[in-house]
């Protein structure tokens, strides 16, 4: 791949141009073609199911953002402690990764029924399985950061007497900031894909929360264009996520 041309910049506007081009497109196609809404509606039919209930859908959305909220704090922080104890004890390491990574490869649509049966409060549950799907990235980015303290740092908080926690928290876990905060990154859209598989279990089964009931319920009536309204809300969420924990990566990586 070719270096963009020397003193040259990209305007800022080239993204917007580009989907406004995209879309003007897709639905000239769609009108060119005669094409059924029911099969594939073009962004004006998109905009005005939107523009029919926005409040419905964004209450379905705040749903949906809270679970994925909570799941991601709970990730986080599971994550975080589970790698700590790892760095401190290889005891810890040997009992905690196997179990780690088992999580990680279990598919959550598999074992979200059963987690909605168990646990029996709506909520909590689908929090449960978004912190699942969320999980793995934060945990095993921080292991990895803890594990690549520089050896040389940590004979030298040694030589000065500092003892094992000293050394962790001191040292070892501020040297896993960038690591963390990259993988905190990876977990937050995550966190938003677990909450919707949850949602899909759960409104299969009967509790009508979150913009992925709305999706099920939009595909039993044939109401496409709905369905549609909710995808994109969902996609603009994702692209939300992504963008504000970069934020909060640069600003707390801005004096490192």
């Amino acid at each position: 791949m070719s270096n963009p041309v020397p003193g040259r910049t990209v305007p800022g506007w080239a993204p917007w141009g580009f989907a406004l081009l995209a879309l003007a497109i897709w639905e000239g196609l769609v009108r060119a073609l005669g094409v059924p809404v029911f099969i594939l509606p073009g962004p004006v039919a998109i905009i005005a199911a939107f523009l029919a209930d926005p409040l419905g859908l964004a209450q379905a959305l705040a749903s949906t953002l809270a679970v994925t909220a909570a799941a991601l704090a709970a990730a986080a922080a599971l994550g975080t402690a589970l790698a700590a104890l790892m760095a401190a004890s290889p005891w810890a390491r040997a009992a905690i990764q196997p179990w780690a990574v088992v999580l990680q490869v279990t598919p959550i649509v598999a074992i979200a029924p059963l987690i909605i049966i168990w646990i029996d409060q709506p909520f909590a549950s689908l929090v449960v399985c978004a912190t699942i799907v969320a999980f793995f990235p934060v945990f095993s980015a921080t292991a990895a950061g803890l594990a690549a303290t520089p050896r040389d740092l940590r004979d030298l908080f040694a030589l000065n007497g500092a003892g094992a926690w000293d050394e962790l928290v001191l040292l070892r876990l501020p040297a896993a900031l960038p690591f963390f905060l990259s993988g905190l990154r990876i977990s937050g859209g995550l966190a938003l894909v677990g909450a919707v598989v949850a949602e899909f279990v759960a409104g299969s089964g009967g509790f009508a929360s979150g913009l992925a009931y709305r999706i099920l319920e939009a595909g039993y009536r044939l109401q496409i264009p709905r369905m549609f309204a909710a995808l994109v809300l969902l996609s603009l969420a994702g692209l939300a996520i992504n963008a504000g924990l970069g934020w909060v990566e640069r600003r707390a990586l801005a004096d490192r």
